[in-house]
Parts: structure tokens; C-alpha cells; sequence
């Protein structure tokens, strides 16, 4: 019901602006606004049209039963079942580890990689 609000909100903003933009006091910037809130009214209805297909994907992933037995290892349960949303949502954002630098091919990385351990050992035992 917002978005449809909203969306006829920006109608009615742009056919003000529109005339407000045809009067003796009107600008470039008034003409500006009328081709925009049509814009606006365009975004809002595509944010309504992902909104209900978010949900229907949710519904979906919700109505499915059947579920693979676990057996095995977790690693060997994991490489053959496909991930689910819930397990996307929830996995961390946090890359891999990159490989280390040592002093010989970037002295200042290797530095501040150092600096770094430092003060994460020093947190470590801190805590």
C-alpha cells in the first residue's frame, strides 16, 4: 500500500512541478524536478516488484520438505548438498587469509604485517 502511495505521491509532484515550472516564476530547476519524480515513482515501483519476489523466493525456500541424510563428514556433506539461502545469509563476509609477505619482496607490507601481529598478540593477552 506505500509503495503505491508513493508512487502516486511522485505523480502528483511531478505534474505540480511541471507547472510550476510553466508559471512567470518558474526555472530550469522546477523543470529539473518534473522529469525527476517521475524517476522516483519508476524506482519505486521496481523496489516494489524485488520486494514481492524476495518474498516469493522466501515462501518458496520455506515449502520445501526433503532434506538429504547426513552421513559422513560435515566437509563431505557440505561438497555435495547445494548451500541454502539461510546458509548464504549467515556464512561470514570475511575473506581468505591472503598468502605472507616476507621482507625480501615487499619490505613496508612485511613491516606493517609484523605491527600488526604485534598488536593482535598484545589484544590476545589482554583478553
Amino acid at each position: 500500500m506505500l509503495f503505491i502511495v508513493a508512487t502516486i505521491a511522485t505523480g502528483f509532484l511531478a505534474v505540480w512541478q511541471w507547472d510550476r515550472a510553466h508559471e512567470a516564476g518558474g526555472s530550469f530547476q522546477n523543470l529539473g524536478y518534473a522529469l525527476q519524480w517521475p524517476l522516483f515513482g519508476a524506482f519505486t515501483i521496481f523496489l516494489w516488484i524485488k520486494l514481492i519476489r524476495m518474498d516469493l523466493a522466501q515462501h518458496d525456500g520455506e515449502g520445501e520438505t526433503g532434506s538429504a541424510p547426513e552421513t559422513g563428514t560435515p566437509e563431505e556433506h557440505q561438497e555435495t548438498t547445494p548451500e541454502t539461502a539461510e546458509q548464504r545469509r549467515t556464512r561470514p563476509l570475511v575473506p581468505p587469509p591472503a598468502p605472507s609477505v616476507d621482507a625480501d619482496e615487499d619490505p613496508e607490507l612485511a613491516e606493517y604485517n609484523k605491527y600488526l601481529a604485534g598488536l593482535n598478540e598484545s589484544d590476545q593477552s589482554a583478553s
